[in-house]
């Protein structure tokens, strides 16, 4: 059997209408995932591209600003294709401001969506795996997780919690057949760091420290993603694996 086949499996990922989870959620669909794709704005395009792999494809609208929708996100999966076996907790958010004139509703808007409804999810996935006796849990990072930044007090707070959690979980349930781990991506192109990307001194420092010479796309995190989602990673637990074009090696 080849490690790497989700053949049969059903991945949830958040955030999937487009960016980073769209592209993690076609490389499941490659490695012959179904998809369940969560999110508050349509996943159309997301959609006719998993269904262009001969995958099944399901959209659930949810505010994951609120834990409310929870419950209905595992047991809409559940009626729609019949099995989760695979969480993907992508849909983030990211507000910048000094940390001096740094706002509370900015504070919680990002930790309530990052790190919160993330806890959450995963708890409900989590139990569900749990009385499966086998489930993966990814948790995307960032370079955060590790970094303090400048001007993201929250986002860099949401994201190394999202990497302690992720080693918390992998801790309670490893042995329980259930692997919780996490993806820390590097500078990706996508609308977060359009601002980054906008600025023409940030830009150009953020290429000169990156060994690859490059900002990183979204199908970069594709195999990272379906060996943390198969069975080729069934004894790692807890790691927050970074994919960032050799940004911290520099």
């Amino acid at each position: 059997m080849n490690p790497f086949s989700l053949a049969g499996q059903v991945a949830l990922v958040t955030g999937a209408n487009k960016g980073l989870g769209q592209g993690i959620a076609l490389a499941l669909a490659a490695a012959g995932a179904d998809i369940v794709a969560v999110s508050s704005s349509n996943a159309d395009d997301t959609g006719a591209k998993v269904r262009a792999l001969g995958r099944r494809f399901h959209f659930i609208a949810a505010d994951l600003t609120r834990t409310a929708p929870i419950p209905g996100i595992i047991d809409g999966t559940l009626a729609a294709l019949g099995r989760l076996d695979i969480l993907v907790n992508n849909a983030g958010m990211i507000r910048r401001a000094d940390a001096v004139d740094f706002t509370e509703a900015d504070w919680d808007a990002v930790m309530d969506l990052n790190l919160k409804s993330a806890f959450f999810l995963a708890q409900a996935a989590g139990r569900h795996f749990i009385a499966q006796g086998r489930g993966k849990i990814i948790n995307i990072a960032s370079m955060l997780s590790f970094q303090g930044g400048i001007r993201v007090p929250s986002y860099t707070a949401s994201k190394s919690g999202l990497a302690g959690i992720t080693k918390l979980l992998a801790n309670e349930w490893a042995a329980k057949g259930v692997n919780v781990n996490a993806i820390a991506p590097g500078y990706m192109a996508i609308d977060n760091t359009a601002a980054l990307r906008a600025d023409e001194n940030r830009n150009r420092d953020i290429l000169a420290r990156l060994p690859a010479g490059r900002w990183g796309e979204p199908a970069d995190l594709g195999g990272a993603a379906v060996f943390l989602a198969s069975s080729a990673s069934d004894y790692v637990h807890g790691v927050v694996l970074p994919v960032d074009g050799g940004w911290q090696a520099r």
